[in-house]
């Protein structure tokens, strides 16, 4: 049985943040399952036993090396796609974070081309195909301040 395939997944997203406003990105390689050579923000699927906020720390700690100063929750989203030809849902809960951009390195380099901060108002392109959604639903991470 297959994970957001054969039953609903659940997910972890964290949109990455500096001091100075900046959102870190990585640059999706061919080792991934999809969207190769899109820019993405970062997340992974919550595994069974574990606690959601110690898996945001896992998942951040994994592709980025960094430790979480600060989190907030933004909500969830109810992702329909497909991969490969076949349907799959996924809920998707989703993090802001800070994050010290000093300890920040690619954690996944066979997954990741590059990683890259970037400020809100001017993103690389192309970006992964749920960020305009994620965009949509909370504007306000979105603003300069």
């Amino acid at each position: 049985m297959e994970v957001g395939q054969d039953y609903v997944g659940v997910t972890i997203v964290f949109l990455c943040f500096d001091a100075q406003g900046r959102l870190l990105l990585n640059k999706r390689s061919t080792k991934c399952r999809d969207e190769h050579g899109r820019w993405d923000c970062g997340g992974g699927a919550l595994e069974f036993g574990v606690r959601v906020e110690d898996q945001l720390r896992k998942e951040i700690k994994e592709e980025y090396c960094a430790n979480v100063l600060s989190f907030e929750f933004l909500g969830y989203r109810e992702l329909h796609r497909m991969l490969l030809g076949k349907p799959t849902h996924w809920i998707s809960l989703d993090y802001r974070v800070l994050v010290d951009e000093k300890q920040v390195r690619n954690g996944e380099p066979k997954k990741f081309d590059e990683i890259g901060w970037f400020n809100v108002d001017n993103l690389p392109d192309p970006l992964h195909s749920q960020f305009p959604i994620i965009q949509k639903k909370y504007p306000h991470i979105f603003q300069k301040s």
